[in-house]
């Protein structure tokens, strides 16, 4: 500020000694001091100023040691200069790898070492395997990666049309000064990555992606569809943990909601709905073994996979001993959901050449799997009806 004013009244002198034109007259007497007086006067006063101000003011660098902080001020003020950067890049993963999903993305928020360490697959991997390792198969992963394809051939369209646009307004020539603009405008580092496991698992829980698994107990009530699991598109509704799933067009209802996530698998084989499954454990089955198998209703429907148990022949008595049912080319399939004479109840299907078996009137009979797994087993007796249906 005091260089300023000394400047400006060194300009004003200038200009007067330098003009030729004689100045204006004035009413009365002239001041009693002259034009160098009067910038000494100026020069001496702010000096003063900026030395009473000074007395009261704290230097700006002062250090904190000068203006009377005690040791333990001091300490306070060192540790508030610790950054959780800082720490080993052992003890900043440990603790990241302790922190929820919701966690992760408001540490990830912070700045931008943070938020690549929090984007980092090896973390997001543990939180999609704990939650939807379950329900998430080669399928659901098959229908991401074309969710990626799609987006990223819209996203090279829209770039496209773009640039065609600027260039048939502007001109090739001008537009070289907006090329920069539109590449910057695309996917910035601030971006989270389409391709990576903290993208997938986010768009599961937004529910925007639909993606393929299994119901059990379609239509959940419907008698028509007990102890069965058919195929669906699911999206997933984070404020209830509940899911909506859309079936193929065929049955009472094509859409059901608030699908509680027991009610819910991964496809266990990555045959299609409408595709005859290509059994490989016929030769194996034996009584008492515990299957799914494929069944629709007519041609046009898609198959479900329904439960069942391995049955002894008419001739065997059912003595373990004695039963020689594994040595037939016949196998008997037992849906004991059903009353005893029920045309439900018993399938016999050949097990040298088995393949679509059934009719119109019946439905068709189509793959088996054999379940070895326990917990799928469980599954299915959990689910078994209250009542034997007729």
């Amino acid at each position: 500020m005091l260089y300023f004013l000394i400047s400006c009244v060194s300009f004003i002198l200038l200009s007067k000694s330098l003009t030729h034109k004689p100045l204006p007259p004035w009413k009365g007497e002239l001041p009693p001091w002259s034009w160098g007086e009067l910038s000494s006067f100026l020069v001496s006063w702010l000096k003063k100023k900026m030395l009473a101000t000074s007395c009261f003011q704290v230097p700006r660098f002062m250090p904190l040691k000068k203006i009377g902080l005690s040791s333990k001020e001091e300490n306070v003020e060192a540790d508030e200069d610790i950054s959780l950067l800082d720490l080993p890049d052992l003890a900043l993963e440990s603790i990241l790898d302790r922190l929820s999903p919701s966690g992760l993305c408001s540490m990830a928020a912070v700045c931008r070492s943070l938020r690549d360490k929090c984007r980092s697959d090896h973390l997001w991997e543990k939180h999609m395997k704990r939650k939807w390792g379950g329900l998430i198969g080669d399928s659901a992963y098959r229908e991401w990666q074309l969710n990626l394809a799609s987006r990223k051939r819209s996203t090279l369209l829209d770039q496209s049309k773009k640039k065609l646009f600027l260039e048939s307004f502007f001109g090739v020539w001008p537009f070289s000064w907006f090329k920069p603009k539109l590449e910057s405008s695309g996917k910035s580092r601030s971006y989270l990555p389409v391709d990576s496991i903290m993208a997938w698992y986010l768009s599961l829980e937004s529910g925007k992606l639909w993606f393929p698994a299994q119901v059990y107990n379609r239509e959940n009530g419907h008698v028509g569809f007990m102890l069965s699991c058919y195929d669906a598109q699911l999206s997933y509704d984070s404020p209830t943990d509940t899911f909506r799933a859309r079936y193929s067009p065929h049955g009472r209802r094509t859409t059901e909601e608030n699908i509680q996530w027991d009610r819910l698998r991964a496809p266990p084989v990555n045959t299609p709905p409408h595709v005859l499954h290509v059994p490989d454990c016929l030769n194996d089955l034996k009584s008492g073994d515990h299957i799914e198998i494929q069944w629709r209703r007519n041609k046009e429907f898609p198959y479900g996979w329904w439960y069942a148990v391995i049955g002894h022949l008419e001739q065997c008595d059912g003595n373990e001993n004695r039963c020689r049912c594994h040595f037939s080319d016949v196998v008997i399939l037992e849906f004991n959901q059903y009353t005893p004479g029920s045309r439900w109840r018993r399938m016999v299907i050949n097990r040298k050449d088995h393949r679509e078996a059934g009719n119109e009137a019946d439905g068709f009979y189509g793959g088996i799997r054999k379940l070895y797994n326990k917990e799928e087993i469980t599954m299915w007796k959990r689910l078994w009806p209250t009542q034997i249906l007729e």
